[in-house]
């Protein structure tokens, strides 16, 4: 491995039950910011995502659809993938539950807590989500309906009784509380810690780890004697049943990086820096898989990140509820970039956050197509109009007003993408960009270019600079920006005349650091030619007309 810092990245896999929503990708699209930022920083980086593929629910649907579940799964990842590949998602690997590797990967980890005694047999009797797997009573709603699931309200429980393997989870109980006492900034933000330490000190409960009667799973390697379940032929004794759904899931993010293949590539990458997850799955994330990770003997994350929902109305974003809106729409109207752009910038990372198409074309209007679409735009047009297309160098940072705002602008803004609250990092820059804005009619270059054409030297100097401070200030916000915006800035840089020598995945080229001090860029030279990069969406109807409401 080179010198290079290694930051290794996942998501939470998605569950591949139905066609994705905006709100599905919301965090996926947050760890490719960040993925992005921490490649072009110099980091080496390896970005983790992928779909979650078995559990009765998807047999269930594939069997009414008269498809075989595997048959529904493909077709449901290749949805994913395409809304990903809409929204710009560059991971190192798309994982998915059903790969071979994977498969492995759990078997392991199941006679990893085997043999150190943590799983036993025992009967199991109660309430199974379809969704999401066996539910505790307190974690159940219940209303004049029925008892229900609170993450799937529309999917009907079944009242289950089987003898399967359990997880030792209540073993764990003091080794979770003495390492969340040790290592306090692991799950953030703090209240999302707190409310996990506040489950753990209740007692924690075993798990299930296996299904009786489910064979649209990853097989259960052991019989009840700690045995193989493996046939001569290589199968498995369906007699032995199938690994529960959440075991399987949470074991992605070692398979990932090589676990149990490849050991070397394993040690190099793990553990996770940076596990990025819903507020939903918290207890499975920060309970459940470290002590599974403890069990196998392996170490823990070093910080899980914990995101809110996207609400409308006060409601929880989803497809079950009818409100939620489809990607692939909305990057049809907004753009790759556009959407990447107002969703991290109007959704809170840190917290759940009210949506609507309304807020979402205000901000794409005010802040892309008026400040920094129009900032570009009208500094390159300038440039043409009033120096002949000739790129002038920035002044001095010591001379220059913007430079001195740029160097608070870009302090906090990193400051927040290393934090993860990127709507905040965004905001940082896009005051800048007010900023520069400003600077734009309090020196009215169109009143300096008159005074120049009419002798006045000094007038011509301080019109040079000017007009250098300005393209410079759109010049350090495109690169800054790339990992939000990752197919504007190449254009950023295309319009402004300088190079942009980072690969498509934000791979590639120097420390983005070295490129983000006042007056790092190419000297001399010419600008290209102003295009638009987000022409302004002339009204929020028609937005509606052209990307309306998943179904």
């Amino acid at each position: 491995m080179s010198a290079a810092r290694r930051f290794y990245l996942t998501t939470a896999i998605a569950y591949a039950n139905s066609r994705p929503g905006l709100h599905t990708l919301y965090e996926v699209v947050g760890a490719d910011a960040i993925a992005r930022w921490h490649r072009m920083r110099g980091d080496e980086t390896f970005f983790l995502t992928g779909t979650d593929e078995y559990s009765v629910n998807i047999a269930i649907t594939a069997a009414k659809l008269g498809k075989t579940p595997r048959q529904f799964v493909d077709e449901m990842v290749a949805l994913f993938r395409a809304a990903e590949d809409a929204l710009g998602i560059a991971p190192d690997r798309f994982i998915r539950t059903t790969d071979p590797d994977h498969v492995r990967a759990v078997h392991e980890m199941i006679r990893r807590a085997y043999d150190r005694g943590d799983l036993y047999q025992g009967t199991y009797e109660g309430w199974y989500c379809p969704n999401e797997g066996f539910r505790a009573p307190s974690d159940l709603v219940e209303d004049a309906t029925g008892v229900h699931c609170p993450n799937h309200p529309g999917v009907e429980l079944q009242w289950l009784s089987e003898r399967n393997w359990f997880f030792r989870l209540s073993a764990y109980q003091e080794r979770l509380e003495r390492y969340y006492a040790e290592h306090p900034d692991w799950v953030q933000p703090e209240y999302r810690r707190n409310e996990m330490l506040g489950f753990i000190r209740q007692g924690l409960e075993d798990f299930s780890v296996s299904r009786e009667q489910a064979p649209w799973g990853i097989p259960f390697p052991l019989r009840a004697d700690g045995s193989t379940a493996q046939l001569p032929d290589g199968s498995w004794d369906p007699a032995a049943g199938t690994v529960y759904v959440w075991f399987d899931a949470l074991t992605n993010y070692v398979t990932g990086v090589g676990f149990p293949d490849d050991p070397e590539r394993f040690t190099r990458w793990w553990p996770a820096d940076l596990h990025i997850i819903g507020k939903d799955i918290n207890r499975l994330h920060t309970i459940m898989w470290p002590a599974m990770l403890m069990s196998a003997g392996l170490p823990l994350p070093r910080r899980v990140w914990v995101h809110g929902w996207l609400l409308v109305q006060g409601e929880r974003m989803s497809k079950s509820r009818g409100n939620f809106l489809d990607p692939n729409a909305v990057v049809a109207a907004l753009g790759t970039d556009g959407t990447r752009y107002v969703l991290l910038r109007e959704v809170a990372f840190d917290r759940d956050t009210d949506v609507s198409w309304d807020s979402f074309v205000r901000r794409y209007n005010a802040d892309l197509a008026n400040d920094f679409g129009n900032l570009v735009n009208r500094s390159l047009s300038m440039t043409a109009r009033y120096l002949g297309g000739e790129r002038p160098a920035p002044r001095a940072a010591a001379d220059a007003p913007l430079a001195a705002a740029w160097r608070a602008a870009r302090a906090v803004h990193e400051e927040k993408v290393a934090a993860c609250l990127l709507h905040d990092a965004l905001a940082a820059l896009w005051e800048f960009v007010g900023a520069a804005n400003r600077f734009v009619d309090a020196e009215q270059p169109w009143v300096l270019a008159k005074a120049a054409r009419a002798g006045d030297t000094a007038a011509r100097v301080r019109l040079h600079g000017v007009l250098g401070d300005l393209l410079e200030a759109c010049r350090l916000v495109g690169f800054a920006a790339a990992p939000f915006i990752p197919r504007t800035a190449p254009r950023v840089a295309e319009q402004l005349g300088v190079p942009y020598p980072y690969e498509p995945d934000g791979n590639g080229g120097p420390p983005l650091g070295e490129l983000l001090d006042w007056g790092s860029g190419p000297s001399g030279g010419r600008i290209g030619t102003p295009v638009p990069l987000f022409p302004r969406l002339e009204t929020e109807a028609e937005l509606v007309s052209r990307a309306g409401p998943g179904q």
